[in-house]
This record gives C-alpha cells, sequence and structure tokens, in this order.
C-alpha cells in the first residue's frame, strides 16, 4: 500500500453508533476543496431499506468475507457481533489514490484504532463523542431500525468505545450537529494543509 498512489491521506471518523458520524461524513463529503472520497466497507449485515451494495456498503456473506481474510485482502477487519463482520479492503484504499483522492473512513472505534495503527502519520482520526449515554439511547430509538434488544447492545458498546477516545488525534463532543460539522471541517482542512 505503500507503492505509488503515497501521496493520498486519510480522514478516520470515529464514534458509537447513533453519534452522528455519517451525518459528518456526508458534510465532509460535500466540501470539493478537502478532494475525499467515502472508504465503502465490506460487511455480512443486512441491507437497510435504500442502501446499496458497493455505494453504501460491499455486502458479502459470511462466507466471502472470510475468504478475503485468507486472500489478506482487508487493511482491518472485525467481527462486531457474533457473525457479523465489518471490514476496510486494501483495494478500495487503492482506488481511491489512485483517483487522486483522499479517503474518508466512516469506521467503528476498533476499525478506526486499527486504520490509524496502519497509516501512522498519512492519517487523522477523528472521535465523535455524543453528549451523554442517555441521549445515545434516545437517538438509536428515534431512528427507529432496531429493536430494544439491538439498541441495548449497540448502548452497552458504545459505553466500552467512548474509553478508547485517547486514542485519537482529536475528540468533537456532537451535541449541536451544525457545530460538530464545522469544528470537523476546520481540523480535516489544516490536516490536509489547505
Amino acid at each position: 500500500m505503500t507503492g505509488e498512489y503515497n501521496n493520498g491521506k486519510c480522514v478516520i471518523l470515529c464514534a458509537p453508533s447513533g453519534s452522528g458520524k455519517t451525518s459528518i461524513a456526508k458534510f465532509l463529503l460535500q466540501k470539493p476543496e478537502l478532494n475525499l472520497e467515502f472508504s465503502v466497507s465490506a460487511t455480512t449485515r443486512e441491507k437497510r431499506p435504500g442502501e446499496i451494495d458497493g455505494k453504501d456498503y460491499y455486502f458479502l456473506t459470511v462466507e466471502e468475507f472470510k475468504q478475503k481474510i485468507e486472500n489478506d485482502e482487508f487493511i482491518e477487519w472485525e467481527e462486531v457481533y457474533e457473525g457479523v463482520y465489518y471490514g476496510t479492503l486494501k483495494s478500495e484504499i487503492e482506488r481511491i489514490w489512485k483517483d487522486g483522492k483522499n479517503v474518508l473512513f466512516d469506521v467503528d472505534v476498533e476499525g478506526g484504532i486499527s486504520l490509524t495503527k496502519y497509516f501512522g502519520e498519512k492519517a487523522l482520526a477523528i472521535f465523535i463523542q455524543p453528549p451523554s449515554i442517555e441521549e445515545l439511547k434516545k437517538r438509536l430509538r428515534k431512528r427507529g431500525t432496531e429493536n430494544e434488544e439491538k439498541i441495548k447492545q449497540r448502548i452497552e458498546k458504545a459505553a466500552k468505545e467512548m474509553e478508547y477516545s485517547k486514542w485519537f488525534d482529536t475528540i468533537v463532543v456532537n451535541d449541536d450537529l451544525e457545530k460538530a460539522q464545522k469544528e470537523v471541517y476546520l481540523y480535516v482542512k489544516t490536516f490536509l494543509a489547505l
């Protein structure tokens, strides 16, 4: 990965589920001066309504995912929940860098730490923190995409993930989406030396 495409940089957005990182990622992608392209992750989770294979995620079967692990096709991967895998394909990063763009990652916390280690100084890792676990619970219920059991799982995972925030380059508390978007934008702009 350090071959001919080594001019590209990476911006890694991490957050517990429901913290607003996807909204912030979409905001950054609308800023042409940042020259960012979204890194589409691979996953074995079921497709949600409106999601498109190859745009939102590369949706794989568990067998396909495990085959790619064996072939060393991932920069990082993990089993986030039992039987549900997520990972970053090496081919995806090469494709983006070959196009002369910077990579934008929207990943969970452990994935973010792995990517930070892999890319080193070529990456800026930003942790998006919800104002509180209580607020996070409200946002997940409002989203209406999961049952109470899944929400409980996500909240337990989020509480653990918040402890990892110290491993990131910077922390942005999302208590006001517009303010958080501007804050993240300034960090990214500075990092990309624009």
